[in-house]
């Protein structure tokens, strides 16, 4: 066990004698001869007492000497050591919420029996299902925005320094080209158009930086709109003095929390940047005044900014909430292969509530979902990008989302779609807004979020492939091709 936590035990085992005798932390100091504030720290597992100090308390508590430095806990304080043993909390970036891992404990410590109870359960549970650390930093990150309503104010900010300093345009949607001398000539970038395709278990990757050289890797099958938002990415990391950071695009593994919200920053960054506040404020104000739906107006819209429906769709999940109060809405990505019958969210961002919802036990979304219908249709007829906009009806709980829908083909990975959806819920805040949200040309569905339910008692024994450990080996031979070139152009 960690130093840290040694400490940890110790001062709960502490401050557990000195309530067991009624004693505050006065009534101790004075009783033991040594100061109240030396005292505190040592409950707080800040300072671990010299062995004179330790005898000398187990004598005025009079305890054994052997029980007080002891790393078994009785009942009471079981949990706690099992909590720190499973070292979940290592895992769980508690700064981001500005909560301290020693106060936590203080918390779990003096919980009620039943409360100790449940956070044994809960780590029986992560332990038995692997929820691993990824899972709870994209989670985390997650949580991370939907606290702040997924608008960050000193991110815009840096977008309109970064505007200013570098005289870019924000009236109009910035260029690869503008970007790219950026880079080249404020951040020393090399930018090298590679054949990673050539590469088999790279699987798709966009781009790849060599930080020793500062050697940006893009691959020659990404198109103007992506080599746009790789470039602005860069230069988020750059800009806002990122130096922990994920050096794939798309990211395979990260090593620390850190890294994954990076990212997150980066991308954010990036988004503002090609999509201006300013603008895109103002093209939705014109848009959403319309009294009737017209495509020439969305696709007008789209056509505005050098960058992908799904680059535009997450913008909308900056601007809605914040500018225009549409504080209910969820943004899902799907991937589907064409010809399995699998429809997977790559993606997902809520606020506040998560509709739709998949169950981990293998449930299939109901088709009657729009990204759902429109991906199967657009994989059996292998066709062009395509963009929908309707309602979807919730019978079950009576509510009802406004949806816009763009699916397209994955420019690298062969016969793979992606489809992307915005859903607003329709409330009385919606309607103020939007004047032609009762346009009888949009279509609405009545959907359920979940189209059928596979029983676990009618599994075999081994009816799937173990997708996780398949994943794994994946990931690892795509390192191993990244690390390959990181020497080669190092």
């Amino acid at each position: 066990m960690e130093e840290a936590y040694i400490k940890l035990i110790f001062g709960l085992k502490l401050k557990q004698v000195r309530l067991k005798k009624n004693l505050s932390l006065f009534g101790l100091s004075k009783l033991s001869g040594l100061s109240k504030s030396y005292l505190n720290e040592i409950e707080k597992g800040k300072k671990y007492p010299k062995t004179d100090k330790i005898a000398l308390l187990a004598q005025k508590l009079e305890v054994p000497y052997d029980s007080l430095v002891s790393l078994k806990l009785d009942k009471n304080l079981a949990p706690v050591g099992e909590l720190l043993r499973s070292k979940i909390l290592k895992e769980l970036p508690l700064e981001l919420f500005g909560i301290k891992e020693s106060d936590l404990i203080d918390i779990v410590a003096n919980a009620p029996t039943k409360v100790t109870a449940f956070i044994s359960t809960i780590i029986d549970i992560a332990k038995q299902y692997n929820f691993g650390k990824e899972n709870f930093y994209l989670a985390s990150v997650r949580s991370h925005q939907e606290a702040n309503n997924n608008f960050f104010p000193e991110l815009e900010k840096a977008v309109e320094d970064f505007s200013v300093f570098y005289q870019i345009d924000l009236n109009q949607s910035v260029t690869a080209k503008e970007l790219e001398e950026v880079l080249k000539e404020e951040y020393g970038y090399r930018i090298s158009s590679e054949n990673l395709s050539q590469h088999h278990d790279l699987d798709g990757l966009r781009s790849i930086f060599i930080p020793k050289t500062k050697t940006l890797l893009i691959s020659d099958q990404v198109d103007e709109i992506q080599k746009t938002f790789i470039y602005a990415k860069e230069i988020g990391y750059n800009y806002l003095n990122i130096q922990d950071r994920l050096y794939t695009f798309t990211w395979i593994k990260f090593e620390n929390f850190d890294q994954v919200l990076n990212n997150f920053y980066a991308s954010y960054f990036a988004g503002a940047l090609i999509i201006p506040r300013t603008l895109i404020r103002k093209q939705l104000n014109d848009f959403l005044e319309k009294p009737k739906f017209h495509w020439r107006s969305i696709v007008a819209l789209k056509n505005q900014y050098n960058a992908s429906p799904e680059t535009i769709y997450q913008r909308l999940t900056n601007i809605l909430p914040n500018d225009f109060h549409f504080e209910d809405l969820f943004f899902l990505r799907f991937a589907h292969k064409v010809g399995s019958d699998r429809f997977e969210i790559t993606k997902e961002f809520h606020l506040p509530q998560r509709i739709p919802k998949e169950d981990e036990l293998d449930e299939k979304f109901c088709r009657r979902w729009v990204a759902i219908g429109v991906l199967h249709e657009i994989g059996e007829l292998q066709g062009p990008r395509r963009m929908e906009v309707c309602i979807s009806k919730h019978p079950v709980n009576g509510q009802s989302y406004l949806i816009f829908c763009s699916t397209n083909k994955d420019p690298i990975k062969k016969e793979e779609y992606h489809s992307i959806m915005l859903g607003l819920l329709i409330n009385n805040q919606l309607r103020k807004k939007i004047n032609f949200i009762d346009d009888t040309s949009i279509n609405t569905y009545e959907v359920e979020d979940i189209h059928e339910r596979w029983e676990i008692f009618d599994y075999q024994v081994r009816n799937r492939p173990s997708k996780v450990l398949q994943q794994r080996e994946k990931n690892d031979k795509t390192a191993q091709v990244v690390a390959d070139l990181q020497q080669k152009w190092g």
